[in-house]
């Protein structure tokens, strides 16, 4: 990760589990770092509860987290993310977690950090109960934050259509991240026990970048946002 202290633009990343950061919006976090952003990453687990353990596999259960958790830092050292922090909270209990304190704690990360923007999941699009659970939790921490703006990542392009999700194409924000494709597959490649079984992946370079879209989309969290493709004012 970049140990270089840049005064300047915050970006704080709050997910559930590691991979998370890297499969959903790489590209993205690697253009703002490149761009100079303060990025830090928050993984509210380590992964533990995950299914996938190598292929073939070569983890267990008791091994998981340690691994998982090393391949989550390298693959923020290739997006040239400033900061990684855990939440340590057990895999797959996030949505059991006393809301209240962890709303706290992750407001006061926030005021600690003071970023201008925060990406985090939306509470009913998440798509996985810990995904779902640390996003309603950030979104609340973000509400009594009261600055910069919120965004909610999305999968895919799925908000190519947002109207299907209750959103209008002004809802949205598209982040161009074409110049960023190669240290988004090199972080997919980082987290080895997860990525393997996608043979995609592993192909030669130019015929892996294939599979990655030029676009990242957000959902716009708060009013105070503009309407352009970017996630900063």
């Amino acid at each position: 990760m970049n140990t270089q202290h840049t005064m300047g633009r915050k970006l704080l990343a709050v997910f559930a589990h590691p991979d998370d950061e890297s499969f959903i919006c790489g590209g993205t976090l690697a253009k703002y770092a490149a761009e100079g952003v303060e990025v830090t990453v928050v993984s509210a687990t380590r992964g533990e509860m995950g299914r996938r353990m190598g292929n073939p596999p070569y983890l267990n259960r008791e091994t998981l987290a340690a691994a998982r958790e090393i391949e989550l830092r390298q693959a923020c050292d290739h997006l040239g993310v400033y900061e990684l922090k855990f939440l340590d909270i057990r895999d797959k209990t996030v949505e059991f977690i006393n809301e209240e304190l962890l709303i706290g704690r992750i407001e006061e990360l926030m005021r600690e950090l003071q970023p201008e923007v925060v990406l985090t999941f939306h509470e009913t699009l998440g798509g996985h109960p810990d995904h779902c659970a640390i996003g309603k939790a950030t979104t609340a921490a973000f509400r009594r934050y009261k600055q910069g703006a919120l965004y909610f990542v999305s999968f895919g392009d799925m908000m190519l259509q947002p109207d299907k999700y209750g959103y209008t194409a002004g809802d949205i924000a598209r982040v161009d991240v074409q110049e960023h494709l190669k240290a988004k597959l090199a972080a997919f490649r980082a987290h080895r026990c997860q990525s393997e079984l996608m043979e995609w992946v592993w192909q030669r370079d130019d015929k892996a970048l294939r599979n990655f879209g030029r676009y990242e989309y957000f959902i716009r969290g708060s009013q105070s946002q503009p309407e352009k493709d970017s996630l900063f004012s």
